[in-house]
């Protein structure tokens, strides 16, 4: 039996869902052709571009999954990611945003697919399926952990089953996102930046005062082996720590290579409506991102005071990630308006998880009907079936994605980690030499791409095991691999044609 407190909060994200489908419906009668519904005709401004490019990288991981490794372990994992993605975030739009729009308008590319395709003159489309499988492969489980994230949300909130919960939240973020295409999926998630500013600041406040105050919080956590160190790691199942040492720290920065592969992001930037206005979408991106994510991890380490005090349950294992619903949880108790305003917080736990999937689905659907229906396969369609085509391959995508999210003990932060590595290694690479470096070549990059997908998956389930040194995050020294293939196969095989390098020289010539 729902309570009125429930009640309240149920209604205020119900009506936000309304809101994004509304949304969804509104943009869908803008695309005209696939390049709208898969790049929104480049018109996004400087705000919409920043906001929706960092909204869709975040995720539910930032909500969910950052808080609750500070939660258990303290500063050193949370932090080290953190300042990793930081920087990651601030290069990808400093060396990679102006350039991959330049050469992407320049050889008429819509999808990430196809810019690589295009930049290599790859008439056998060998690298733009290659890219397209790669990113099915890995957007689908990806997509799978934010289905899963509105399932845990719905279930520890109101006690609804989980299956049912995620079925629903996946059913909405596909509706919206098969209707509006790329415009709604980037409005939205301007929107859904916003609103998830508004959570992490609130559920912060609320939980400082709680917890009886920062001092509190900070006595707290200092009596905690480890677990305000940056160089050790609070052991909660033993109450005491672990060294964090100089390889860890490296290997967690390294999320911050995960950037430069990362399609939704990069088609943010292909979507700029002007190129000079994306060094105004930098600052604003780099600031949001610095700020978020240090509030972020903070919530965990006032969420486990809190627990200290007994105003929430302690969390154990997976539970963790979800220390902000429960603080959320706790201020809709006061009264009606702490009940909106805690409605408003969940949403922001939606937004941040549908900002990054319907980024995915379309990414995954521009993957399988550009990429694979009809330049593979020469399958070609009018321009009605092509939108209805695209349309239905959202569809498909999310009901795989829910077939990933059907365990609800699967961890977000675990699904997010593998899926970020895979896309860093195979595509991040392939990019920044695509961009930078005259003499990469077809070969180079096909045996690139392969190589670090591969090594992603080889490392995490084979060499790692071996423990010690090799139990590194995999992104490293896939994409490390990947750039050394990369560059040896260009080396060894034919110089790039002529076209390719005035291509290459027209590009950098407008610097």
């Amino acid at each position: 039996m729902f309570s009125v407190t429930n009640i309240l909060i149920f209604v205020t994200i119900v009506a936000y869902l309304a809101m994004v489908v509304f949304v969804g419906f509104k943009f869908s009668k803008q695309n005209k052709d696939t390049d709208d519904f898969y790049l929104g005709g480049r018109k996004l401004g400087p705000f919409v571009t920043a906001m929706s490019a960092e909204a869709s990288d975040m995720s539910s991981w930032l909500l969910l999954g950052l808080p609750g490794v500070a939660y258990l372990s303290g500063l050193a994992d949370a932090s080290w990611t953190a300042i990793g993605l930081a920087l990651g975030t601030y290069l990808n739009w400093l060396i990679v945003a102006k350039k991959i729009r330049r050469y992407s308008v320049k050889i008429n590319a819509i999808t990430i697919p196809e810019f690589f395709t295009k930049r290599y003159h790859d008439k056998n489309n060998i690298l733009q399926t290659i890219a397209a499988v790669v990113i099915v492969i890995f957007f689908i489980p990806y997509t799978g952990s934010g289905f899963a994230a509105c399932g845990k949300l719905f279930q520890s909130l109101f006690g609804i089953d989980y299956h049912a919960a995620m079925i629903v939240s996946a059913v909405v973020i596909a509706i919206y996102t098969s209707l509006g295409g790329f415009l709604a999926a980037s409005t939205t998630d301007f929107i859904q930046s916003i609103v998830m500013t508004i959570a992490i600041i609130t559920v912060f406040g609320f939980g400082v005062s709680v917890a009886g105050g920062w001092g509190a919080v900070m006595d707290n956590a200092s009596a905690l082996p480890g677990y305000l160190a940056l160089t050790a790691s609070h052991v909660a199942s033993t109450g005491g720590s672990s060294p964090y040492g100089f390889l860890t720290i490296v290997s967690t920065m390294a999320w911050g290579l995960g950037y430069f592969g990362m399609p939704h992001i990069l088609l943010r930037f292909m979507a700029a409506r002007k190129e000079e206005e994306l060094t105004f979408s930098r600052r604003i991106a780099s600031v949001w991102v610095v700020i978020s994510m240090t509030v972020a991890i903070f919530i965990g380490v006032v969420g486990l005071a809190m627990s200290n005090v007994g105003a929430i349950d302690k969390l154990e294992g997976s539970a963790s990630e979800t220390v902000l619903v429960k603080i959320a949880n706790l201020l809709a108790t006061h009264n009606w308006l702490c009940a909106v305003i805690a409605g408003v917080i969940l949403a922001g736990v939606l937004a941040a998880t549908m900002s990054t999937a319907d980024s995915q689905l379309l990414a995954a659907a521009s993957s399988i009907t550009e990429d694979i229906i009809s330049a593979k396969f020469g399958i070609k369609f009018d321009a009605k079936k092509q939108m209805l085509v695209a349309r239905i391959s959202v569809l498909c995508i999310s009901l795989f994605g829910m077939v990933i999210a059907w365990n609800p003990d699967s961890s977000v932060f675990k699904i997010v980690s593998f899926a970020w590595a895979g896309f860093g290694a195979a595509f991040g690479p392939v990019v920044l030499l695509a961009l930078f470096w005259k003499r990469s070549n077809l070969p180079g990059a096909i045996a690139g791409m392969v190589s670090g997908g591969a090594m992603v998956f080889l490392w995490k389930f084979v060499i790692s095991k071996l423990g010690g040194a090799f139990a590194i995050y995999e992104l490293l020294p896939a994409f490390i691999f990947a750039i050394i293939v990369n560059v040896i196969v260009s080396l060894s095989t034919k110089e790039p044609d002529a076209e390719m390098l005035k291509e290459f020289d027209e590009v950098h010539a407008n610097n």
